[in-house]
């Protein structure tokens, strides 16, 4: 009896696998969800290097640069470091994205340096602008490597060692790896994965109950003496199989991507190693089943296929939660949050990614609830199969 219950569970797979690659819409889907997360991260991650490449050959707009031609001429020494005529209105000029930064040297410049006061400039900057803070940071380090050296100076000329301002010797000792801080740049990556979890899925879970009802082939459909709940757990596998495929296309992806981008400008180093790539899998493929489940059943439930989209739309925000959240602050990796379903699987891609490999149960425990809730979904998509008003409701 089990034999026959698998044997045609099997059968529905192949049938709605077959219908799902005969769909151009259902093909479209899953090559956008595959494809666009590594491209997203590929684009993210080159202009991010470009920013750093292009920090390292700055032009710096100075006004009142004959007020310090000493200072002027110490900063034209500096490799990459162009000093051109400042705007008459700096201030517009910035906030009209028409310079980065620009360097305003005051009046009384020279007459507070020569009595060893401290001589004021300003540095007119947008830190709304992402793409300049490279070149602000660069000019700010220059400004500070230039009062550095010229209190250092005037120690000296004093007869006092420059140690003696520096009564703290720090001395950093990182003990993060090179793929633990790239996890922290990347933290998109698992996001991407999760989502490709979710998406994959979607279309075969969606056109094989609301779609098909729709169209008028469920109805036949039931009527083959097999019971309620082989109809439902196939077309659930069915989804959850084109999920965990598409969740492995993306990882493998993302894993390649970084061989082409410059990520030595950014100063971190990312692979994804096979023992990493079947952790992935170990910990997604559970919640494929899930997703899967829970789009069949709330699809079921639908009116239609047009009111199953819609449901679709707003469940896709669920897997982009825990990814939102990361960006503002650290998830953590308290035990609790591996038996909540998308979470779990989000918060072990981080340390799998970030080299911090969680504990085996904490695999375990992810798998176990993913699996027990998508179990009582697909019991929920059984009894709804067996209600009239649900398959006859069109």
């Amino acid at each position: 009896m089990i034999r026959q219950a698998f044997r045609q569970i099997a059968v529905i797979v192949r049938k709605e696998l077959k219908d799902s690659l005969r769909d151009r819409r259902a093909l479209f889907s899953i090559a956008f969800t595959v494809i666009v997360g590594p491209v997203l991260i590929g684009f993210m991650m080159n202009r991010a290097a470009d920013r750093e490449r292009e920090a390292e050959e700055v032009q710096i707009p100075v006004v009142g640069s004959n007020y310090a031609p000493a200072f002027i001429a110490w900063l034209q020494q500096q490799p990459g470091v162009e000093v051109t005529d400042g705007p008459a209105d700096p201030e517009a000029a910035v906030r009209d994205r028409a310079q980065d930064v620009v360097l305003i040297i005051t009046p009384e410049f020279a007459d507070r340096f020569r009595v060893s006061r401290p001589a004021m400039v300003k540095l007119v900057t947008d830190s709304s602008r992402a793409a300049a803070r490279p070149k602000v940071e660069r000019v700010r380090r220059l400004l500070q490597r230039y009062s550095s050296e010229i209190g250092s100076l005037r120690l000296i000329a004093r007869g006092v060692s420059p140690s003696a301002m520096s009564p703290l010797g720090l001395e950093e000792i990182e003990v993060s790896t090179a793929q633990q801080r790239a996890a922290q740049v990347l933290t998109f990556i698992p996001l991407f994965i999760v989502l490709a979890a979710f998406v994959g899925g979607l279309q075969i879970a969606t056109d094989s109950t609301a779609g098909e009802r729709e169209r008028g082939s469920l109805e036949p459909l039931l009527v083959n003496p097999a019971p309620r709940a082989v109809f439902a757990a196939g077309k659930i596998l069915a989804a959850a199989l084109m999920a965990v495929i598409t969740v492995a296309l993306s990882t493998a992806l993302c894993a390649n991507i970084p061989r082409f981008l410059p990520l030595q400008d950014l100063g971190i180093r990312f692979r994804i190693a096979p023992e990493q790539f079947a952790a992935i899998m170990a910990a997604v493929a559970p919640m494929c089943l899930f997703s899967a489940s829970l789009q069949a059943c709330i699809a079921t439930m639908a009116r239609s296929f047009k009111e199953a989209q819609s449901y679709m739309g707003v469940l896709i925000l669920l897997p982009m939660l825990p990814g939102m959240m990361s960006t503002i602050y650290s998830l953590g990796d308290a035990p609790w949050m591996y038996a909540v379903p998308v979470l779990g699987q989000h918060v072990l891609l981080e340390g799998v990614m970030g080299g911090r490999w969680p504990e085996p149960w904490a695999f375990a425990i992810a798998a176990v609830v993913s699996v027990a809730t998508a179990l009582v979904l697909v019991r929920l998509t059984t009894i709804l199969f067996r209600s009239e008003r649900i398959i006859f409701g069109r």
